[in-house]
């Protein structure tokens, strides 16, 4: 019997705080025990915002925390042909669309709707797209990408989940509300997904599960704010015919305010805390794992 594959797979677009920390610790933790892999993948798809140096941190980081990984590290930069052509097949059969509305174009319509009403969300509270790109026909869609009009990639969600029918996934941990075990896939709580832009080729949805699959990764452990995410991951796992992983899915490192420490509200990061003196079982404990046998 094959060994447990487990990843952490961080964006370097930032310095990595304690939430990633808890993120990697559990999955390496996990792998030393059960004798499984550890693999670390880099998912620097967002050219804008991902920088070399951060790349570095992210190794430097987790050396310092005790964590070993295999080689060579997966990056997703590196395999942009690879999400074109699942991109290119759910195009093929009739399950992706160009949405031309930009970010722009959507929070004025939402704004105005919500003058008087309410407009759709997902589980993350961000509006769903209800515009007008799945019914324009192909001639209309066809001039707009011609004349170089900016577009995304949408997921036609009715016609998706129509294919698959229900679906659902093996939990090991727990959910927000402590849903476990069995837990039914509700992708349609997203909407039409973006899976790709004109000049980005895919997205995470889209290439976590291919990287998932093709890395051979058995055990998805992550944090609890992508527990209903992995209902669109389920879909596109079975559309493309993926192996599913479990899913394992870890509570938060929260702030003083309650809220979950991220990159874009500049949580401390693990650096910071190394130069301050911390120890990494001193993390360790920050987090809510064991420190490591002396």
């Amino acid at each position: 019997m094959s060994p447990p594959v487990f990843r952490f797979a961080p964006s370097p677009n930032g310095f990595l705080h304690l939430g990633h920390a808890r993120s990697a610790l559990l999955n390496f933790d996990l792998a030393q025990r059960t004798g499984g892999r550890m693999l670390l993948r880099i998912e620097d798809i967002d050219t804008t915002r991902c920088r070399p140096d951060y790349e570095q941190a992210i190794y430097e980081d987790l050396a310092w925390l005790g964590i070993t990984w295999e080689k060579p590290v997966r990056r997703q930069s590196e395999h942009l042909l690879l999400y074109r052509e699942a991109v290119e097949r759910l195009t093929r059969e009739g399950l992706i669309y160009p949405a031309f509305e930009s970010r722009a174009d959507i929070a004025r319509l939402v704004a105005e709707t919500e003058k008087s009403g309410s407009w759709p969300r997902d589980p993350d509270g961000a509006p769903l797209y209800v515009g007008m790109g799945k019914h324009l026909t192909a001639d209309e869609r066809e001039r707009k990408v011609a004349a170089g009009a900016p577009y995304a990639l949408r997921l036609a969600m009715d016609g998706a989940v129509a294919r698959t029918g229900s679906l659902s996934w093996t939990e090991e941990g727990t959910g927000p509300n402590g849903e476990t075990g069995h837990v039914p896939a509700r992708p349609e709580q997203w909407g039409d997904v973006i899976l790709a832009r004109r000049d980005t080729p895919t997205s995470y949805h889209l290439s976590v599960v291919i990287d998932d699959a093709l890395q051979g990764v058995t055990h998805v452990v992550r944090g609890q704010d992508l527990f209903w995410a992995t209902g669109v991951h389920r879909l596109l796992q079975q559309l493309l015919g993926l192996p599913q992983p479990v899913y394992r899915h870890h509570g938060l490192v929260l702030d003083d305010a309650g809220q979950k420490l991220s990159k874009s509200t500049q949580a401390t990061a693990l650096r910071e805390l190394r130069v301050g003196g911390m120890t990494p079982d001193e993390v360790r404990g920050l987090v809510g794992i064991k420190p490591t046998m002396a």
